[in-house]
């Protein structure tokens, strides 16, 4: 029978508001047990980010669904007691404080690792555990100005922008993710646990392949492109007569293919477009050339053509668009998220981590209710001793 590959893996997952959710609801995806230590009162932040149904946030639902929650006060003695409880039976330990609260709490990494040797602690903050400037706070606004992903992102010559998805907390999510998963095979082998110390700006650099290579090898800056590809042409958005459509033709059998596939052949064999460096160099007039045949016709016209030459191609969609296309609902990306006895539907994304021996399921659990899984918790403390 097929089993998830973290089944049987407890995690504590004391993070609040987006990279070490993220974190944390993939980990549950692959079958761990994760146990949500919230504030009381309050709990996650993201409890009072809308939108609202029922009173409850969609947010915080489509970021911790299937976990279980526990409001723990850790300055508390008795609450204390609790969660050191929850220490001894746990594999992972994720926190996302500013660096030095655990420390002060008493939980940090040295302490934890002296009682708990085969503990795994994984840390995000936004600039990590170590530099001049660990002790800052951040948002992912903040690590995306600081890492220059916004000074490539919107249109040529305008103001820097804000890539739309909160990627400097997703990245560092992920690599929260890599690193766990990373530890959990070194435990197997040396059988000590590790701490991993992710920073979100660290994130932003990692990720940003073309601006490292051009501003390293040539000592300038580069600036935003639009939706544009800086070092391959085409790759951008291109309008038909009825709104945007993508073309990524990155070398030049693809170009050509493009080129016969829009009735224009000869592009191709243009001394000013033979080589991807030359299109670079001449890429405004390329779009032109481009945009002055696929202007006449709608995009599925053009779509159904690349898509028959073997150019990729898609429709710039919006988000209400995405959800329902039939790709993604075939991957299990669009899932509603079974709802607890009179309490609010929610929708999340699906795993898109495929396995042939994960469990791909309709269905996502529901969100916790802040607390509202003490008892089954204490419960389990009680029977494993």
């Amino acid at each position: 029978m097929s089993s998830a590959p973290l089944d049987g893996l407890t995690v504590l997952d004391l993070t609040h508001v987006l990279a070490g959710p993220f974190a944390a609801t993939q980990l549950a995806d692959f079958g761990a047990r994760v146990i949500k230590v919230e504030r009381p009162v309050t709990g996650d932040d993201t409890r009072a980010f809308p939108p609202f149904v029922q009173g409850e946030s969609a947010y915080f639902a489509a970021l911790n669904h299937g976990k279980q929650s526990i409001a723990l006060d850790l300055k508390a003695d008795a609450d204390r007691a609790i969660f050191d409880r929850l220490l001894a039976r746990a594999d992972v330990i994720l926190e996302n404080f500013r660096p030095g609260t655990m420390e002060r709490l008493g939980y940090g990494w040295e302490a934890l690792h002296a009682r708990h040797p085969r503990l795994i602690y994984g840390a995000v903050s936004g600039f990590g555990h170590t530099g001049p400037e660990s002790a800052k706070p951040a948002y992912d606004m903040v690590v995306q100005a600081r890492g220059g992903v916004m000074s490539i992102t919107g249109e040529e010559h305008g103001p820097p922008v804000r890539v739309g998805a909160s990627i400097g907390d997703i990245v560092a999510g992920m690599y929260l993710v890599q690193g766990v998963l990373a530890a959990l095979i070194a435990l197997a082998r040396t059988g000590l646990g590790q701490k991993i110390d992710i920073s979100m700006l660290d994130g932003q650099i990692a990720i940003q392949e073309h601006a490292l290579a051009i501003a390293t090898a040539t000592g300038r800056a580069p600036g935003p492109t639009g939706a544009r590809h800086p070092t391959i042409t085409p790759f951008s958005t291109f309008r038909a007569s009825d709104g945007f459509f993508v073309i990524a033709a990155g070398n030049d059998t693809l170009f050509a293919r493009l080129c016969a596939a829009l009735g224009t052949a000869d592009l191709a064999r243009d001394p000013r477009l033979l080589t991807n460096a030359l299109r670079c160099d001449n890429v405004h007039l390329l779009k032109r050339l481009i945009e002055a045949v696929t202007l006449e016709r709608p995009r599925a016209h053009w779509i159904a053509a690349l898509d028959a030459a073997g150019v990729p191609t898609g429709r710039v969609q919006d988000m209400t668009e995405a959800l329902a296309d039939p790709q993604v609902a075939a991957r299990h990306m669009v899932l509603p998220m079974a709802a607890r006895p009179g309490g609010p539907a929610f929708t999340a994304s699906g795993n898109p981590v495929k396995m042939s021996a994960l469990p791909d399921p309709p269905t996502r659990g529901p969100a916790p209710l802040l607390d509202g899984d003490r008892a089954a918790i204490l419960g389990w403390l009680e029977r494993s001793g």
